[in-house]
């Protein structure tokens, strides 16, 4: 059974554009009619399986949060208009408001020697109407830290989203081509049955002549008739257990379900187990120790974040505004300075959220060496489950032979007298029993080997 994938290499760009083509015609080929072998299956897993696609998503997702923290080291800046109109002047003021008396008289005979050349009223009135647009532009200088601190989690956040699309990815392979050994196993086990009852036919016919001779007894016709049909309902079993296994792999692909699908693989060959070893420090580069990393990197960032809560905060304003709001005609101006905000009651609080990211950040090491043991016993399980599974199939190819041959002197001492039906049924059962228990040992040791290459090898597939 084949491991690893098929890498294609291009050559020239007019080479490329063929290649091209031919892609685009199997596409269009009705998939139906195509051979899927365990690479082609493996590659529609990869485009295809729908939580592939989920862990993808949300890559894209930590990748926009990642873009958006980014945002943060720029100018802020707001657009605003303002439109109004006032059932009276909001500002109003006349000569007759005017309190000291002197000063009122004095006015009004400004006003009255003025008033006709000028046609100025004896009354102020401001903000009856107006229109007016701002603009307001704020960068950041000092922030306590979160603006830097912010982009690490987020940088964090999409390493983090990376590594699980590339345990989802290693998942769903193993999956994949376990379900596909699955069914080839089944199918083998098919092929057996089927050579089973070609047996048992032969069987028949030599028990039907010996019958018919007065050589064998009715009984011995009945007894191969019974194991007949017990191996009939094997193969009917075998045939639903298959086109749920199709049924199943068609799903993991990704791809519309029909009878005509053929999974088949071709070259088929049992590699030998790996000897391949993971060193401790190299067992916390798998993704999940990477992870449990990430979780305590980010409690620790949060922590300087709580701690940026309580900081000063220090920022460039620039305000620009253009209207009549104030004034009874359009005027503009511009205002460049300096906000600075001191949160004065924030310490405690702060203190206790300090606490919590830091028993939050022991929780994270305690996970991360916990995992770590974990990880080590969970590799060497899978290790010792390769090597079982290399010797039990050893052990089983072994104990078929001796199956083979013990059903071949049941066969040839039945047709000199020496051995009953009974013996010669019991010989095939077991030699039947070896065949499929070789197969189930074969699937079993490939499965195991991909398992522990996932999870300690750095071999490519």
């Amino acid at each position: 059974m084949r491991i690893s994938m098929m890498e294609y290499k291009h050559g020239a760009r007019g080479r490329k554009v063929v290649w091209a083509f031919c892609l685009c015609v199997m596409a269009a080929w009705p998939l139906s009619a195509q051979r899927l072998t365990l690479d082609s299956c493996l590659a529609l897993a990869q485009r295809n399986n729908a939580d592939i696609r989920m862990a993808q998503l949300e890559q894209d997702r930590a990748q926009a949060v990642k873009s958006q923290a980014l945002t943060k080291y720029f100018p802020q800046v707001s657009l605003g208009g303002l439109g109004y109109v006032a059932v009276s002047p909001v500002i109003s003021f006349g000569l007759e408001d005017v309190q000291s008396n002197d000063m009122r008289d004095l006015l009004r005979a400004i006003y009255e020697v003025f008033s006709e050349e000028t046609d100025v009223s004896d009354r102020l009135e401001l903000m009856k109407s107006g229109l007016s647009a701002t603009v307001v532009a704020a960068q950041p200088l000092f922030a306590g830290g979160r603006i830097v601190n912010g982009n690490r989690l987020a940088s964090l956040g999409r390493e983090a989203a990376s590594l699980k699309t590339e345990m989802t990815v290693r998942d769903v392979m193993e999956n994949v081509e376990s379900a596909y050994y699955l069914l080839a196993g089944l199918r083998e086990k098919e092929t057996t049955v089927e050579a089973s009852l070609r047996l048992i036919d032969s069987l028949d016919r030599v028990v039907s002549a010996a019958v018919a001779n007065g050589l064998a007894t009715r009984s011995d016709a009945l007894q191969v008739e019974l194991k007949r049909r017990e191996i009939e309902a094997m193969r009917q079993k075998l045939t639903s257990g298959i086109g749920l296994a199709r049924r199943l792999l068609a799903n993991m692909i990704g791809v519309e379900y029909s009878d005509s699908l053929d999974f088949s693989e071709t070259g088929a060959t049992t590699p030998p187990p790996l000897v391949f070893r993971r060193s401790d420090e190299g067992r916390m580069e798998r993704p999940e120790g990477r992870l449990l990393q990430i979780g305590v990197e980010s409690q620790r960032l949060q922590k300087k974040m709580a701690v940026g809560e309580a900081l000063p905060q220090l920022s460039l304003l620039g305000i620009g505004y253009y209207g009549n709001v104030v004034r009874n005609y359009f005027s503009g101006n511009a205002i460049v300075g300096l906000r600075l905000s001191i949160p004065l009651t924030s310490w405690a609080e702060t203190s206790y959220k300090m606490a919590e990211h830091e028993a939050l950040i022991n929780e994270a090491l305690v996970r991360q060496k916990n995992l770590g043991e974990k990880m080590q016993l969970e590799e060497e399980k899978a290790y010792s489950d390769m090597l079982d599974a290399w010797q039990l199939m050893l052990s089983d190819s072994a104990a078929l032979e001796v199956a083979r041959e013990n059903w071949r002197l049941a066969s040839l001492n039945y047709g000199v007298g020496n051995a009953t039906i009974t013996e010669v049924l019991q010989a095939q059962t077991l030699m039947l029993r070896a065949e499929n228990a070789i197969t189930d040992r074969r699937t079993e040791y490939v499965v195991a080997r991909r398992r522990y290459m996932d999870l300690a090898s750095s071999v490519q597939r």
